[in-house]
């Protein structure tokens, strides 16, 4: 029995994902470009016009910057250029792929373009950024496969674009399964396909089980979602802790109850990384810094990919001995770039007793406000101070 036979009643989630959404929005505007690696970051690269009346576009080997991929078209990622890579790196796996650099105000207008053409069929939606939804679609009568068709074929008809659409009975396996036929697919996942589907799949492919603990898993010997499924409790409780332990055993399971949020903003925005050795302060001073930057640039990109600025920049250390230490720094307007960011996360810096090597780092922003209405922010040169 598929979920489009069940009951109204019958709970049933959709995960609409865009696919290489900046990437596909850049394509439209750049049509010559289809099939090519192409690779959006930064702000340079801007093409320019040859002499024979043709674009001309920037290449990878060309650029030189500190950097962080923002998106990339699937031929690029084929070559092993995935968002959030340092352009360097990107530069030098993909050199001869196309630079262009990210145009935030065009992406957001294609995201509300999308967004009002899915609300055609229901007010049930959670935003979860630029590129991706969540739908309640318990309360419709189609088929699962008849309302996939009809959402994909309403969202390229406002944008152009494709999506790829995952349907099942709650959040986190309409997600996983969104994953499944990309691009522009549509994949239908029944509570009695669980064993047969999702077991089979990484751990780690489960939204909240992240490298770190996928590599605990593995040392405990648990791959697959099959292996956690079947896993001790108290083994899990050991490693992880009794709430986490409880949490993996669900998701195994596939059970999530939680609803579709139709109304809520952020409170905060956060980057951390957690380092492959302890670093010191002085004598790693220059790889420290290169991960502090990366942070901010990645949290500016989350922050305009959902048109947020920030009042208050805070910084969260873990040392050595797993000491984990906090700082908040408020200033004088609302900061969405990577400088403003580092700048007043540099401030938060400047408390911090730095006496033992340091595992982890990470940059907050918080006290959220809405890009567009923010008052400016202040200068980089205002803040006056530079940490690592």
């Amino acid at each position: 029995m598929t979920l489009g036979n069940r009951p109204p009643a019958a709970r049933r989630v959709a995960h609409l994902d865009m696919d290489a959404f900046f990437a596909s929005v850049e394509l439209l505007r750049y049509p010559e470009l289809r099939g090519l690696p192409v690779v959006i970051g930064g702000r340079s690269g801007q093409p320019r016009t040859g002499p024979d009346g043709r674009r001309v576009f920037a290449r990878m080997r060309d650029y030189a910057g500190r950097g962080v991929v923002t998106t990339s078209t699937y031929e690029a990622r084929a070559l092993g250029v995935f968002s959030a890579m340092p352009m360097m790196r990107a530069a030098a796996l993909a050199p001869d792929a196309v630079l262009l650099p990210v145009d935030f105000v065009r992406y957001r207008e294609f995201s509300r373009r999308f967004k009002r053409a899915v609300a055609q069929f229901t007010d049930q939606i959670e935003d979860r950024g630029v590129d991706e939804i969540y739908i309640d679609l318990s309360a419709r009568t189609e088929s699962s496969d008849v309302l996939a068709r009809q959402i994909k074929a309403a969202v390229f008809d406002a944008t152009g674009l494709t999506c790829s659409i995952g349907i099942a009975s709650n959040k986190l396996l309409a997600k996983i399964v969104s994953e499944f036929n990309k691009p522009d697919g549509v994949t239908i996942l029944t509570d009695d396909q669980i064993r047969s589907r999702i077991w089979p799949l990484p751990a780690s492919r489960i939204n909240g089980i992240g490298p770190k603990a996928t590599e605990r898993l593995a040392a405990l010997g648990i791959h697959t979602v099959a292996d956690l499924a079947a896993a001790a409790p108290d083994l899990l409780q050991r490693h992880f802790g009794l709430s986490y332990a409880r949490w993996l055993l669900r998701v195994a399971h596939g059970k999530d109850d939680r609803p579709v949020i139709t109304s809520s903003e952020p409170k905060s925005m956060s980057r951390e990384t957690t380092f492959e050795r302890d670093l010191h302060v002085v004598r790693d001073k220059a790889e420290l810094s290169a991960i502090f930057v990366r942070l901010c640039q990645q949290l500016e990109t989350d922050l305009a990919r959902r048109n947020y600025a920030g009042r208050t920049v805070g910084v969260k250390l873990r040392f050595e001995d797993f000491r984990t230490v906090t700082r908040d720094f408020t200033v004088p307007g609302a900061v969405m770039k990577a400088d403003e960011i580092r700048q007043a996360a540099g401030q938060c810096l400047k408390r911090v007793d730095f006496d033992k090597r340091i595992r982890l780092l990470g940059v907050r922003v918080s006290k959220l406000v809405k890009a567009d209405t923010a008052n400016g922010a202040p200068q980089p040169e205002q803040l006056g101070f530079q940490y690592f």
